[in-house]
C-alpha cells in the first residue's frame, strides 16, 4: 500500500505511482524537477517552501493550494491555468487524480486557525484512501475521515503530539498509519516509536522518516 510513498522529511512527501506527487515539498536535497502535481496544506514555511518548491516543478507541474496561496503561486511564476485552489471540506477530480479535502487547525493552540481554511487532502489512488493530514488537532472534521492509510503529524507544540495523534488514528481505523511532522522542528524519532507503541494491534504502523 506504501509502495512509491517516502517521507523526505518532516511533513515533505514524494509518491511515485502513476503521476508523481509531492505535498509540501520541503529540505529538498536534490532538483528532482518531475512533479506532475505538488500539493501545499498551508503557506507556513516548513510547508509552503518556494525555494523547494523550484527543485521539484516542471514547466506544466499543477500546484493545488488553499485559497490563500493564489497569489505566491503567482508570484512564483506558476502559470493560472496550473494553479488549483482549495477550499475545505470539498471532492475534486483533476484529470485522473480525486481527491478530498479536510479542515485542518487548531483547537488549543494559535499556530493554525480553523478561520485561515488550510486544509488536509485524501487522495484516492489506485482505489486506495490515502490521508495527509496536514496540520492539525483532533477535530470533528478528521475524526469522521475514512482511509487506507493516514499520514499524522506528530512532534507537538504546533499540532498534536503523538498521544493525541495515536488517539485518532485508533478512531479512524486505517489499515496503515505513518507518523509525519517530527525529527527537524519539533518532536523526536522516540516520539515516532511511542506513536507505534500506541496503535490498535490492527493498525499497522510504519516509520518512514529514516531515523
Amino acid at each position: 500500500m506504501l509502495d512509491g510513498f517516502e517521507v523526505m522529511c518532516h511533513s515533505s512527501i514524494r509518491i511515485s505511482k502513476e503521476k508523481i506527487i509531492y505535498i509540501d515539498p520541503y529540505m529538498i536535497t536534490n532538483s528532482y524537477n518531475d512533479a506532475d502535481y505538488i500539493f501545499i496544506t498551508h503557506d507556513h514555511y516548513d510547508h509552503f517552501s518556494e525555494e523547494d518548491i523550484e527543485k521539484v516543478r516542471k514547466g506544466n507541474t499543477v500546484i493545488i493550494v488553499p485559497e490563500s496561496l493564489y497569489n505566491k503561486c503567482l508570484e512564483i511564476n506558476f502559470q493560472d491555468k496550473n494553479i488549483i485552489t482549495v477550499t475545505p471540506n470539498k471532492k475534486y477530480k483533476i484529470n485522473e487524480l480525486e481527491f478530498e479535502t479536510i479542515p485542518a487547525y487548531n483547537i488549543n493552540k494559535p499556530f493554525h486557525p480553523k478561520d485561515n481554511m488550510w486544509v488536509g487532502y485524501v487522495l484516492t489512488i489506485n482505489k486506495i484512501r490515502y490521508y495527509i493530514a496536514g496540520d492539525t488537532d483532533i477535530t470533528e472534521e478528521n475524526k469522521l475521515v475514512k482511509c487506507d492509510a493516514a499520514f499524522v503529524p506528530i512532534g507537538s507544540k504546533y499540532t498534536m503530539d503523538y498521544k493525541e495523534a495515536a488517539t485518532l488514528i485508533n478512531h479512524i481505523k486505517p489499515k496503515i498509519a505513518v507518523p509525519i511532522h517530527y525529527g527537524l522542528i519539533v518532536g523526536s524519532n522516540e516520539d515516532a516509536n511511542n506513536f507505534i507503541s500506541m496503535l490498535n494491534n490492527d493498525i499497522n504502523g510504519k516509520i518512514l522518516i529514516k531515523p
